[in-house]
C-alpha cells in the first residue's frame, strides 16, 4: 500500500525549524505540484535549488529516515520561486510514479498543504490564524481558538460469502474499476457499525462476524481508511443504492480481476481474497 515504505521510517513528530540545503520543498499549486518525471520517478526539488528564497516562508513538515519535507507557506504565491528545470505535474501522477516513500510524502504533503490553505482563517470569528511554534496546528490570532488537522475515518468493507466476495462500482467519478463497500463514519458510531449501516445502505445486504484488516491513511481525501471482512448474513439478494453506486454483484475468486495497483487498500483487500488468503 502507498504508506507501507519499509525500510525506511516516517516520522510525523512536528519540529518548529528552519530548512537546510540538502532538505526537499514541496511547492503546490491548486491540484499542481513542481517536479520532475523521469521515466516514472519523481524528483522533487532542494533547498540548494532556492538561492534567493527566504526560509520564513517556508513550514516543516514531517521525515523520512533522515530526509526533511518542509512546504511553501500557502500565504505566499509560489509562481516566482519554481527553479529551473522542474515543471507543474498534477499531484496525481504519484498513483503511478515513484519511488513509493516519496510518493506517500508527497500526497501527505498535499493532505497538508490542503488543510493549511483552509485554515487560514479561524472557524469561529474569521480572524487570520498563525502556524503555532510548538505543534501542528493553526491559531486564531484574535480569539486563540486552535484548529488541528482534519482526517476523516472511513471503512472498506469486504463482505464475504463462501467463495463470492461483494464488489461494486461508483457511479460517476474517474475510476470505473471495481471496488468494495465504502464510506464515511457517522458523529457517535463504532467502526463496525459504520460496516453494517453502510453494506446495508448501499446494497441492501447484512452481515455478520465483522474482522478488521488493518488500516491505511489516505491523503487524497484526507482520510483514515481501516479494512474489515465479514460474512454475509442472510439473503445474498442486492438492493442498489442508485445514487452512489452504478453497480454491485457477487464475484467468485476466478472472476475478480487481479489488482491492477499496489498503492490502494482496497486493491490489496480484493486481491487477498482471489488468492484464497482469506
Amino acid at each position: 500500500m502507498l504508506n507501507e515504505i519499509f525500510p525506511k521510517r516516517f516520522f510525523v513528530g512536528y519540529t518548529d525549524c528552519a530548512p537546510s540545503p540538502d532538505d526537499t520543498a514541496f511547492l503546490f499549486d491548486g491540484e499542481t505540484l513542481c517536479c520532475r518525471i523521469e521515466g516514472d520517478v519523481a524528483v522533487l526539488p532542494k533547498f540548494s535549488e532556492f538561492p534567493e528564497i527566504d526560509n520564513r516562508k517556508y513550514h516543516y513538515l514531517f521525515s523520512i529516515d533522515d530526509e526533511r519535507f518542509f512546504l511553501l507557506d500557502t500565504r505566499f504565491p509560489n509562481s516566482a520561486v519554481s527553479p529551473d528545470g522542474y515543471e507543474w505535474q498534477e499531484y496525481g501522477i504519484f498513483r503511478t510514479a515513484g519511488p513509493r516513500h516519496l510518493a506517500f510524502a508527497t500526497i501527505t504533503a498535499w493532505q497538508l498543504y490542503r488543510w493549511y490553505k483552509e485554515s487560514a482563517h479561524c472557524s469561529c470569528c474569521g480572524s487570520e490564524t498563525n502556524h503555532s511554534e510548538t505543534e501542528r496546528a493553526c491559531v486564531c490570532k484574535k480569539c486563540g481558538h486552535i484548529k488541528y488537522p482534519t482526517i476523516s475515518p472511513c471503512v472498506i468493507v469486504a463482505v464475504t460469502n463462501g467463495e463470492h466476495l461483494l464488489v461494486t462500482r461508483y457511479r460517476g467519478g474517474p475510476h470505473r474499476r471495481y471496488a468494495l463497500v465504502a464510506g464515511f463514519s457517522e458523529i457517535g458510531e463504532a467502526l463496525e457499525d459504520t460496516v453494517r449501516r453502510e453494506v446495508f445502505e448501499e446494497t441492501g445486504v447484512r452481515v455478520k462476524n465483522i474482522k478488521y484488516y488493518k488500516s491505511q491513511p489516505w491523503g487524497f481525501t484526507s482520510t483514515l481508511l481501516a479494512g474489515f471482512f465479514c460474512e454475509l448474513d442472510g439473503s445474498p439478494e442486492i438492493t442498489l443504492d442508485e445514487d452512489e453506486l452504478s453497480e454491485a454483484i457477487w464475484l467468485t475468486r476466478e472472476d475478480i480481476p487481479p489488482a491492477d495497483n499496489s498503492i490502494a487498500m482496497t486493491a490489496e483487500m480484493m486481491e487477498v481474497f482471489r488468492l484464497g488468503r482469506i
